[in-house]
């Protein structure tokens, strides 16, 4: 008797436990704007910043994977295109990145303060100098397009299909740096549900127009390779018209008035100085992948087609997993504001747990179902196999890359950027590079040394990570 009633009260406090759950879901995924992140409970502040960011990033993995199918219709040098043009965008993403970090470091800081104008003002410089860097870097780069392809070792073939591709790319950085830098500041300012919608609505954009532009169906011309450039450009640009109007909007969390829009060079000076040493570690990790296509690159536009594909499948998984590390930036900024280490530290630690189970699950995923995955993309059987091998190899480092992740965006966000600086060099240039040379040229590994390589330096960051972050030296940041 005892044992039935207990079951029956048991029941509705499940059944209340998961509605709790379903109802932080919705809050987080709406935007919650009159949470103090500051206070309460950790795991609560962390699910309503980590799953629209997740979300967000969770498009964005869409996005990638989705423009590599459409292309992968057009053959292994459209593939190939596509892969290497992405190597030269690694510059504008390492110099929106860069400016990112030291955006989301300021912001959160001032957020932390209590102090919104600070924080608006400091978001009109960041998007100042985006637009300011776009315009110099378009133009150079979509004036280069064809010589910055063959320095990443494309032949003929690749060079005449795919310069246009390049230089619309790079003439529309602008739609890079600016989506970057509002999305930015957006989960700076904690409101991580505006800028997951942004980059929602710009991908959605891509996914739908991509096709009709690639394939011309109708009475549409099919523009091939060079169509998925137009169509990306447009998303993002549409993505970050939607951002700005929503860091204008009175009432929001970071609202941008004509009083913020005048140059402040004091807050020009501290974010540049963060984003100087920013902007130099992420070239330090950008740089890494650029040189490692360059060592993939001798082995063939089948083995740079390979690539591709494995390596948008890998950011299918870590680009969530960015956005939860995300989360945690933000949190150790807007506490650090506040005067609560303590707090910033424990909402790292349980961001890392969390961001372990994610990783940690897909990789399983990765490991047990690699081919059909790139069945999905190809039936190249060249292509298949060496795809198949680099997803396998990569997703063996994810467990602890989950952590190293976490913990680097934790420095990044207390405003400390240059310890993951230091870190990024003694892994990824240091031993990184040497070892994916020495593993591809001189081992029976071939292209599957490159990406052991990887694995290796992707587990190695966690334990590093973990080693400075328990220091404490973050925690005293001034920025």
């Amino acid at each position: 008797m005892s044992a039935s009633l207990e079951t029956i009260v048991a029941a509705p406090d499940r059944s209340s436990h998961w509605r709790r759950r379903w109802r932080l879901l919705l809050a987080a995924a709406r935007g919650s704007h009159d949470q103090d992140y500051t206070e309460g409970p950790i795991g609560r502040s962390i699910v309503l910043l980590a799953v629209p960011m997740v979300l967000e990033m969770a498009m964005e993995s869409v996005f990638a994977v989705a423009d590599v199918f459409y292309v992968a219709h057009l053959g292994a040098a459209a593939v190939a295109t596509v892969g290497l043009t992405e190597s030269l965008m690694t510059l504008v993403y390492t110099l929106a990145m860069g400016l990112a970090i030291g955006a989301t470091a300021l912001v959160s800081r001032r957020i932390g303060e209590h102090d919104r104008d600070g924080a608006a003002r400091t978001a009109v410089q960041v998007l100042a100098l985006g637009v300011l860097l776009s315009i110099v870097l378009g133009i150079v780069g979509a004036a280069a397009a064809p010589e910055l392809l063959s320095l990443l070792g494309a032949d003929a073939t690749i060079r005449a299909s795919g310069s246009a591709f390049a230089r619309v790319m790079l003439a529309g950085c602008a739609s890079v740096f600016l989506l970057f830098l509002a999305n930015a500041v957006l989960r700076g300012a904690g409101d991580a549900a505006s800028a997951m919608r942004a980059l929602w609505l710009g991908n959605a954009i891509n996914i739908v127009l991509a096709p009709l532009l690639i394939f011309g169906p109708g009475p549409l011309p099919a523009l091939g390779v060079l169509g998925a450039g137009i169509a990306t450009v447009t998303g993002r640009s549409i993505g970050v018209a939607y951002a700005i109007v929503r860091l204008t909007r009175p009432g929001g969390r970071l609202a941008i008035a004509r009083r913020h829009l005048a140059l402040a060079p004091s807050i020009m000076v501290r974010l540049v100085r963060l984003s100087s040493a920013g902007t130099f570690q992420v070239l330090v990790g950008s740089a890494s992948w650029i040189a490692l296509v360059r060592i993939l690159a001798g082995f063939g536009p089948a083995t740079l087609a390979a690539n591709t594909i494995a390596m948008r499948t890998v950011m299918f998984a870590l680009l969530p997993a960015w956005g939860l590390s995300s989360a945690a930036a933000t949190l150790v900024g807007q506490s650090l504001g506040a005067g609560k280490p303590e707090r910033a530290e424990a909402a790292v630690w349980r961001a890392a747990l969390y961001n372990l189970a994610f990783l940690g699950s897909v990789g399983v995923v990765f490991l047990a179902f690699a081919s059909p995955i790139v069945h999905v993309f190809t039936d190249d059987p060249v292509v298949v196999r060496e795809a198949t091998t680099a997803l396998r190899i990569v997703a063996l480092g994810f467990p602890c890359y989950a952590y190293g992740m976490v913990l680097t965006h934790a420095f990044n966000g207390a405003g400390d950027t240059w310890t993951p600086t230091r870190i990024n060099l003694a892994l990824f240039w240091a031993t990184e590079l040497p070892l994916a040379w020495l593993l591809a040229r001189h081992t029976p590994l071939g292209p599957a040394g490159v990406f052991v390589s990887i694995a290796f330096c992707f587990s190695a960051l966690a334990g590093v990570s973990a080693l400075l972050f328990r220091r404490g030296g973050w925690k005293t940041r001034a920025v």
